[in-house]
């Protein structure tokens, strides 16, 4: 195994340890401020005091948070005025394992069917069992060979 591979596998064990531990999580409807402030029986004006802020502000805080455009330094702020941790992470649906499979069969599927398209062109056409193990057999090369168009789509 390569360095460079040693260390995508370290990266893959750490997104994967947090899309395990963030399971099903969602934000809120009314978003993770309005929440925790509710759920502690804080109000508007009481986390904007402990935040040297204006009501509006937080308030405009809540609204951004919803709309996607809060920062993450007001995340933060916020919730260390609540007496919280902020935690933020980008996770895929399913292991990093998973994501980089399907990307590789949609590239080798791509890459097979598009020389398929041309040996049936000239009455070359191949099996389809034939053509399953040759998609598997070049899923398997751009997984571990992993080129530098890997992420690009054709």
């Amino acid at each position: 195994m390569s360095v460079r591979q040693a260390a995508r596998h370290q990266y893959q064990a750490i997104v994967d340890l947090a899309q395990s531990q963030a399971g099903e999580l969602r934000v809120p409807p009314e978003g993770w401020l309005r929440t925790v402030r509710k759920a502690l029986g804080m109000s508007g004006a009481q986390l904007a005091k402990r935040m040297r802020l204006t009501r509006a502000r937080v308030a405009q805080a809540e609204k951004a948070e919803l709309e996607g455009g809060v920062t993450l330094k007001s995340m933060q702020a916020a919730a260390e005025a609540m007496g919280c941790r902020f935690v933020y992470a980008i996770v895929p649906p399913v292991t990093v394992d998973n994501v980089v499979i399907e990307q590789a069969r949609k590239k080798a599927l791509a890459t097979v069917g598009a020389a398929s398209k041309h040996m049936a062109l000239e009455n070359q056409a191949v099996s389809d069992s034939r053509t399953q193990h040759e998609v598997a057999r070049l899923m398997n090369e751009l997984i571990y060979e992993m080129p530098p168009d890997f992420w690009e789509d054709k």
